[in-house]
């Protein structure tokens, strides 16, 4: 069998992951890349090998020869874009989130049933390798029924500007972009139970805090210190229907300490911390065990979680395998950050069929 030729859209930041993550498969031969920016996509294309490059989306999806794409877009328009893609024919891996509403999540998911074509939502810490031990432990009944999960991912310092700080492209902020990796990690090692309510808050308070002197801190490619439309802040009360619940809080910015990252879950018999370091609590013999797993990394490997993430799409195309992320989890994640957002808006719990 030939090699699957992949093209990706959208040449920022992420796609970087992506581009050299395609390069390294052998299964694989990465024929485009295009950006709105054409010199970037030009660029990017040349940097990688790819074989050509376009200026606009519609031009790469017309080309029959390529199999599948990379959307590695602004936020609100990854719908417009996946759509279009499995409906010339192609596979899908889009970035997350999937998209900015329910709505368009539901359009995207009847179009994978109508064209059949493989959609894979970007959740990559699913494709971790300490996400795949924890999986291990959970599915044979280590630590039991999981009832209840925590999240943290606080930047006290770290909103990126541009279009991630411009609520009409991103669709949020530290909700959508970064709380959307640790609630789906925590959902998705509960066993993704259907949610039944939602209490969130959202703030903004301080800004982008863009007058911080002294620290540096990360900034997209067209950073404006002037433009901010999304929250600094977000946390929220997750209930689901088997009575188990997730409490997560996220923030772009905050007068914190220090950044934190934290995930753990907590079950009959055991529990877990994922984040900041892969932990198993258990009890054996009436004697509580701080478990340390033996493997290359206690955190996650961002490199080599993109790899095993599109290595896992790759297969998925060359129907091998099935993916852990298909496009009826990127709609019930929409749910829940859309949830939270309305939440938040109304100062009211959300209630869920």
């Amino acid at each position: 069998m030939g090699k699957l030729k992949i093209g990706v859209i959208g040449a920022g930041s992420i796609s970087d992951m992506h581009l050299q993550s395609y390069v390294k498969n052998e299964r694989v031969e990465l024929y485009a890349v295009c950006d709105m920016n054409e010199e970037r996509a030009e660029e990017k294309a040349k940097q990688y090998g790819a074989a050509t490059f376009y200026g606009d989306y519609p031009s790469l999806l017309a080309n029959k020869e390529i199999d599948a794409v990379s959307i590695c877009t602004w936020n609100n328009s990854h719908a417009e874009i996946a759509i279009a893609a499995l409906n010339a024919g192609k596979h899908v891996l889009v970035e997350k989130p999937l998209c900015t509403t329910v709505e368009e999540a539901k359009k995207i998911q009847e179009t994978v049933k109508q064209t059949g074509k493989v959609l894979q939502v970007g959740f990559v810490r699913r494709y971790a390798s300490n996400t795949k031990i924890l999986k291990e432990f959970i599915d044979t009944d280590e630590l039991g029924e999981i009832y209840y999960a925590k999240a943290s991912c606080l930047r006290r310092l770290g909103n990126p500007g541009g279009w991630f700080s411009d609520k009409e492209r991103s669709g949020g902020g530290p909700l959508i972009d970064i709380g959307v990796h640790v609630i789906d990690i925590c959902w998705y090692l509960m066993g993704k139970p259907k949610v039944k309510s939602i209490t969130g808050n959202t703030y903004y308070k301080l800004g982008n805090r863009s007058n911080v002197k002294n620290l540096s801190f990360y900034k997209a490619a067209d950073y404006d210190p002037e433009k901010n439309t999304v929250e600094d802040m977000a946390n929220a009360l997750i209930r689901f229907e088997n009575g188990a619940s997730l409490m997560v809080d996220v923030s772009f910015t905050l007068h914190a300490k220090k950044d934190e990252i934290t995930v753990k879950l907590y079950g009959e018999k055991g529990g877990v911390e994922v984040e900041p370091e892969l932990s198993i609590i258990t009890e054996k013999h009436n004697t509580i065990l701080n478990v340390t797993p033996q493997v290359d990394s206690l955190t996650f490997d961002f490199v080599q979680g993109f790899q095993n993430e599109i290595d896992h799409f790759v297969l998925t195309c060359l129907g091998e395998t099935e993916t852990l992320s298909p496009v009826e989890d990127g709609l019930e994640m929409m749910k829940i950050l859309c949830g939270i957002y309305e939440s938040s808006e109304k100062g009211i719990e959300i209630s869920f069929d």
